[in-house]
């Protein structure tokens, strides 16, 4: 039986790359195998290389002054190392959900941190708006998506200062103009490729500019002066992601995906609307094209909704406790086939209820 991925992360990864990942697992350069090649031998400097490279091709920032890397520690790493190196006085942040309640916990440790607007208090089921960001602030902090609760920015403020984005759970998924962010940070699991690396993408011209000293493995200077090799890489995660990248780009790039995700983000959420037996959590208006939450609306089909969802072959569609109910993760890789088997079981549920 076909198995459909909704799980929210690590996430599905598309079969061509799957399939070079576990060939290079057995030979990857003369025999050896990836995951005992020498992180410095030329094979895998070429594919850091071209990692960084297609990173800042798909987003459209090449020649533009930023700079890729694949650094370690996951997205929560880079709470730390954004303030790290940005924050000298004060900055803003946007709360929208649990990663970037976590993000402000973390700046806090070294200075003083505004929140320009929370949705905590309605459990984050939509994205603020008309908040002003001072233009005294060192830099603004964001989240584009928040894959506990199914909200996405649509759309980002006009910003007088630094913009520094949270990417992990919609990166490459959809057309942005990326120039609008000076620093972008994602966690590789969620849309990209295996756990074990995060993408920073940063203009290159917002660092050195904070009087503390920074420890060497966390100053985004050092991991730029040496080509994001710094330390031992996470040598089969960056590998894997750089396929997942060539992919993309062999597919049309993130225009040719973000079609594909629209189709199957309105598949899911038509049905959401449609089917009395369920509710959307996340206001219309925000809902996230990479994770569409929901709940039924008789707890007392749950059982009967379960067994048939995972009879049909559906994977990780439980929902978060923060939020409970299910959640649809449908990142770059998940087909419209899995979408349209969920929508079946969905509407074969009304039709036996």
């Amino acid at each position: 039986m076909k198995i459909h991925n909704f799980s929210a992360g690590p996430c599905v990864l598309p079969k061509s790359v799957m399939q070079k990942a576990s060939e290079a697992i057995l030979n990857f350069d003369d025999g050896l195998s990836l995951l005992e090649i020498s992180h410095r031998s030329k094979p895998f400097v070429d594919v850091m290389e071209k990692a960084r490279a297609l990173a800042l091709e798909l987003l459209g920032l090449e020649g533009k002054g930023y700079k890729a890397l694949f650094l370690q520690g996951g997205a929560s790493t880079q709470f730390l190392m954004v303030a790290l190196n940005l924050l000298e006085k004060r900055a803003g942040y946007l709360n929208t959900g649990t990663w970037s309640d976590k993000a402000i916990k973390e700046a806090r440790i070294y200075d003083d941190i505004y929140e320009v607007a929370s949705s905590k208090s309605a459990n984050y089921n939509y994205i603020p708006k008309g908040y002003d960001i001072p233009e005294e602030y060192d830099y603004f902090h964001c989240t584009s998506n928040n894959t506990i609760f199914g909200t996405q920015m649509k759309s980002f403020p006009n910003c007088p200062i630094p913009m520094v984005c949270d990417m992990s759970s919609d990166i490459f998924s959809r057309q942005l103009d990326f120039t609008q962010f000076d620093l972008i940070y994602a966690g590789a699991q969620k849309n990209m490729g295996p756990a074990g690396t995060t993408l920073v993408v940063v203009k290159e011209d917002i660092l050195g500019k904070v009087s503390r000293k920074i420890p060497s493995m966390m100053d985004y200077k050092v991991h730029i002066s040496k080509s994001s090799m710094f330390n031992t890489p996470p040598v089969f995660a960056v590998y894997v992601s750089m396929l997942t990248l060539e992919w993309l780009k062999d597919l049309g790039g993130i225009a040719a995906i973000e079609e594909e995700n629209e189709k199957k983000a309105q598949m899911i959420y038509s049905e959401i609307d449609l089917n009395p037996l369920f509710k959307g959590f996340a206001v219309k208006e925000d809902r996230s094209t990479m994770n569409a939450t929901f709940t039924l609306e008789n707890e007392n089909l749950k059982e009967t909704f379960d067994a048939m969802w995972k009879e049909a072959g559906i994977n990780g569609l439980n929902g978060h406790r923060s939020v409970g109910g299910y959640r649809a993760s449908m990142y770059n890789a998940l087909s419209l086939d899995s979408v349209k088997t969920l929508v079946e079981v969905m509407s074969e549920l009304e039709r036996k209820a």
